[in-house]
């Protein structure tokens, strides 16, 4: 990628060219109005190949909601606002079933500027709300992935795709699901929630990034974030080097868990 000079500051205050140049898949210098987002997202966008992000927003104590389900909201608005540029820089965002139910996400981009991601619900039960915003909108495309043997009755909006894929205990394997958006030319993915889905994709291995927001928030007892099976020994634990941002009151830890 070539490097692109940043605006003045009467140009673009806000880093606007900046954020303008990485959507256009160039890394902006990183000096000026635009340093900060040259430096958060440049490695993003620089990256040749598929790439494989996710994000979660969690408490001090690693709950991404409380015991009710109640996430609204866990972190602050800055990291709604990175959530957001991380949408607008990938092809597709993931979500599971349970998300869809409990939140009811859009999935789409509006607090940046920027293109929507075809938006993905793994479900391979089929048990996504037929009233949800992402079957419902027509706001962006929606793949819907369910299981070879899930019910699904009526007709389907026409933003919304069905795809059928193996899913053995009711689980989609998350080789699979990448496969599936690669065959579409969907390269760029972001595993956006929740904490079981996130926490699959990366237990089989399937993640280059993990964007990790912690609030200055203490839940106690609620839905958990980051959980896969753990080694016996510190030794086996998962390690990588990581980089941190400051999102208002949040801390953003970056791993870098794949090259």
């Amino acid at each position: 990628m070539r490097e692109v000079p940043a605006r003045d500051d009467a140009a673009a205050p806000d880093g606007a060219a900046a954020w303008a140049a990485l959507l256009a898949g160039e890394v902006p210098a990183a000096h000026g109005p635009g340093a900060a987002l040259a430096e958060r997202y440049g490695p993003l966008v620089a990256r040749d190949g598929p790439l494989v992000i996710a994000q979660l927003g969690q408490s001090l104590d690693g709950f991404i909601a409380s015991r009710t389900g109640h996430a609204e909201f866990v972190t602050g608005p800055e990291d709604r606002e990175h959530l957001h540029r991380l949408r607008a820089l990938v092809d597709a965002v993931v979500v599971g079933a349970g998300t869809v139910a409990a939140d009811d996400c859009r999935l789409t981009v509006r607090a940046v500027a920027g293109e929507h991601p075809v938006r993905v619900v793994l479900d391979p039960s089929a048990r996504s709300p037929r009233g949800a915003a992402v079957l419902t909108d027509g706001a962006a495309p929606t793949l819907w992935v369910v299981g070879e043997d899930a019910v699904v009755a009526g007709r389907l909006a026409g933003h919304v795709e069905l795809l059928r894929l193996p899913a053995p205990g009711r689980r989609l394997a998350p080789a699979e699901v990448l496969a599936a958006l690669a065959r579409r030319g969907l390269d760029r993915v972001l595993v956006e929630g929740g904490g079981r889905t996130v926490s699959g994709f990366l237990a089989a291995g399937a993640l280059h990034r993990l964007f990790l927001t912690t609030a200055p928030m203490l839940i106690g007892d609620g839905v958990p974030g980051i959980r896969f099976p753990g080694a016996d020994h510190l030794s086996g634990a998962v390690r990588a080097p990581v980089r941190r941002f400051v999102l208002g009151e949040d801390l953003c830890t970056e791993l870098r868990l794949r090259d």
